[in-house]
């Protein structure tokens, strides 16, 4: 008779990954652990012995537990103040996300998608799973899935990194930037950013952050303006950088004691967005 050794034997091993599949489903870390705990308690319960393929059991289970989710996080985030962000998965400058290529910037279009097909789209294209198990796993025909993941593609399709900064790079960037932006020097900023920048800042209403993403470089010159003063009252601390979501960034410990991430998109030298998480609840796990 399989014992709770067995399960958590053959269930640890692929934990990342479908830790990893709940995050780019859901957009949030503690919900991705806490969907991957539920799989592994439904696994130590299930009859082990009928299953032919423990990864793709478990892939399904996640998968809809996930789907479960979405439906009570797609009414939360109606009513979420400012902008949304995926709370980041940040990686050390020595690691290199080579997984997959979702970024930061495609989590959000996700976010445009039904929970149904954003399920075919990221398990089809994203982590190389059959229509005939997609099919399976949300109980629609292969034919369906292939649709759905289709259409969910075709929405998707400009978010999608066309070209990747070599990541040395884009930490240059993203230090100078820093620098830049928390020493008020503009000229420097100005050299950075593209005209058509956008910024996104979520706080939740948690702290103070711009309601409206600030799109264009004019304004933007103007936001890091006050943000420089603020700096040299409240002089943040720099803590690390890192791969925020699949873009360079850094994590800061700002005047107000709390943490906050920032991330870069960068196109053809140019910094195109800016992300910046400020809401306490999004970066707990990152304490």
């Amino acid at each position: 008779m399989p014992t709770p050794g067995d399960a958590a034997a053959l269930f640890d091993p692929l934990r990342p990954r479908l830790v990893r599949i709940a995050y780019r489903m859901l957009g949030s870390v503690a919900d991705a652990e806490d969907m991957v705990q539920d799989a592994f308690l439904r696994w130590q319960a299930a009859d082990r012995g009928t299953v032919v393929s423990p990864e793709a059991y478990l892939r399904r289970v996640v998968t809809r537990l996930c789907l479960d989710q979405l439906k009570s996080a797609r009414a939360q985030r109606e009513t979420y103040v400012g902008p949304w962000l995926p709370e980041p998965l940040v990686l050390p400058q020595s690691e290199q996300d080579d997984l997959d290529d979702v970024t930061l910037p495609l989590m959000m279009a996700l976010e445009r998608l039904s929970p149904l097909e954003r399920a075919a789209f990221l398990l089809h294209d994203v982590f190389g799973v059959a229509f005939e198990e997609i099919a399976e796993t949300i109980g629609r025909s292969p034919a369906a899935c292939r649709q759905l993941a289709s259409r969910a593609r075709e929405n998707v399709r400009a978010a999608r990194p066309r070209f990747a900064v070599p990541k040395e790079r884009g930490f240059e960037i993203a230090a100078a930037f820093l620098a830049a932006s928390r020493s008020g020097d503009l000229k420097a900023l100005s050299a950075l950013l593209a005209d058509d920048v956008e910024i996104y800042s979520d706080a939740g209403g948690k702290r103070p952050a711009a309601l409206i993403p600030v799109l264009g470089i004019e304004r933007a010159l103007k936001l890091f303006a006050r943000i420089a003063e603020l700096s040299r009252i409240q002089p943040p601390q720099t803590l690390a950088y890192g791969m925020i979501d699949g873009l360079p960034g850094f994590i800061t410990r700002e005047g107000d004691g709390l943490l906050q991430t920032t991330a870069l998109r960068i196109e053809d030298g140019r910094i195109r967005g800016i992300y910046v998480v400020r809401n306490p609840d999004k970066l707990r796990h990152l304490n």
